[in-house]
């Protein structure tokens, strides 16, 4: 949940949008089906959450079948997002599905694509009780496939820049170290502390993976791709720039640290424990980490960027999706869960308690959440930073290019091997997935 999923989509029958024919066969001629006074319709909620995310959606979905007479949501809890879209394939399959299931956003557009979701520009144009405008624009574009909307938000995440007070105190330094990646890097000395040549704390641990070094890349104006679609650029200068600070920190000066390897997500624990336990002066991390850090100890600050600009990493949202064979009455019954969650003052009350992002700008104006944020500044940092993000690379290749440069991450992170020599050799691979790509 940390990270986004890049599932590749399986050959499945496909499924009748909404102005084609719906699971019984009868045409539903683009319209809307209304839910009648009396009548109550029961659907099935597919999400793959536990934890605490899992006992929150739990309370969501009761507060919503206490606050209408019309809709009765039972949830179906499964163990992560890739099981809900496994079980999902095969539900398709069948020609059974649930009415709602919780996505990811590469997912999700793979199955619209594959037209296995219903497309809900119709339920949005027709519903004078829900707006999109207020909705961060980069997680509404992550359900949209060629203009079309075919999921929509249900809480974002974007990684940020979590410190320890007392480095940065101790050092000298303020919090307009995280304006510029240039003032960071020059700031990483500082933050260090070594005896002879020993590290007693690192200045800062990068988190495993490509992800926050291609946020980087963004922030330097790097693309994937070019803008004709037929070039990969992960080589570019502004890649170079970006990977070679943590480079230069990590395996020349030796004074970064990246935890890798174990199960599960041990590798992000391990990390957000040794800035708790003063290893490191601060981490790069998940908006969704609040729930577990001390912010008595830390502080968040939004990523750098670079010559004075903005930063622009990347956010990406979880989505909620109605399956296209659902019955129509149903199809209608789950947009009202989704109107519901997205609520201005339920996706804050989802912010304040799980650290993920609201998906309204709006939420900052509701009372308990402003209330929450004098006391919580950390709360504001992810939707602030969302608003200036990019969307979520999703991969042509159906993975292989985001595989070329996991690979290209590994070899500098923990190989050793330069940034030039790692992009240079993710290039030729991305390209050649690229090339392929009929």
């Amino acid at each position: 949940m940390k990270k986004s999923l890049l599932a590749g989509l399986s050959s499945v029958m496909l499924a009748t949008m909404l102005t084609g024919c719906g699971s019984n066969g009868e045409k539903s001629n683009g319209k809307v089906a209304e839910l009648k006074d009396g009548e109550k319709v029961e659907i099935e909620f597919w999400y793959g959450l536990g934890g605490k995310l899992g006992d929150n959606m739990k309370k969501k979905i009761d507060a919503f079948n206490k606050s209408q007479d019309k809709v009765v949501i039972k949830g179906v809890q499964q163990a992560d997002y890739d099981e809900t879209y496994k079980k999902l394939q095969a539900a398709v399959a069948s020609g059974k599905t649930p009415a709602l299931v919780l996505t990811t956003t590469d997912t999700g557009q793979a199955m619209a694509k594959k037209k296995i979701l219903t497309e809900l520009t119709p339920f949005i144009d027709v519903k004078d009780d829900y707006e999109t405008k207020d909705i961060i624009e980069t997680f509404l574009k992550d359900g949209q496939v060629e203009e079309k909307q075919y999921t929509l938000p249900a809480y974002g995440t974007t990684q940020l820049m979590y410190y320890r007070k007392d480095a940065l105190k101790e050092a000298g330094l303020t919090e307009d170290i995280f304006k510029d990646w240039k003032e960071f890097e020059k700031a990483l000395p500082k933050l260090a502390k070594k005896k002879g040549d020993k590290v007693e704390r690192y200045a800062w641990d990068p988190m495993w993976g490509p992800d926050n070094l291609m946020d980087m890349a963004y922030s330097n104006g790097g693309k994937v791709i070019d803008e004709s679609g037929k070039k990969v650029t992960i080589n570019s200068k502004e890649w170079v720039e970006a990977w070679s600070i943590i480079d230069k920190a990590l395996n020349k000066d030796k004074i970064m640290k990246v935890n890798s390897g174990g199960q599960g997500w041990e590798y992000w624990y391990k990390t957000i424990d040794d800035v708790i336990q003063g290893k490191t002066a601060g981490y790069i991390g998940s908006s969704g980490d609040q729930g577990d850090l001390d912010f008595k100890i830390l502080a968040a600050a939004k990523q750098p960027g670079f010559g004075g600009k903005e930063g622009t990493p990347a956010a990406s949202s979880q989505q909620l999706a109605i399956p296209a064979k659902a019955e129509d009455k149903s199809k209608a019954a789950a947009f009202e869960f989704i109107k519901y969650f997205e609520k201005a003052e339920n996706t804050a009350d989802w912010s304040m308690n799980t650290g993920y992002i609201a998906v309204r700008t709006t939420a900052k104006d509701d009372a308990k959440f402003k209330e929450f944020a004098k006391k919580n500044p950390q709360i504001l940092k992810p939707i602030e930073q969302a608003e200036n993000a990019v969307s979520t690379f999703v991969d042509p290749t159906g993975g292989k290019i985001y595989d070329a440069i996991k690979k290209a991450a590994d070899k500098m992170e923990i190989e050793g091997k330069g940034a030039q020599e790692v992009l240079d050799e993710a290039q030729k691979e991305a390209q050649a997935a690229l090339d392929n790509v009929k």
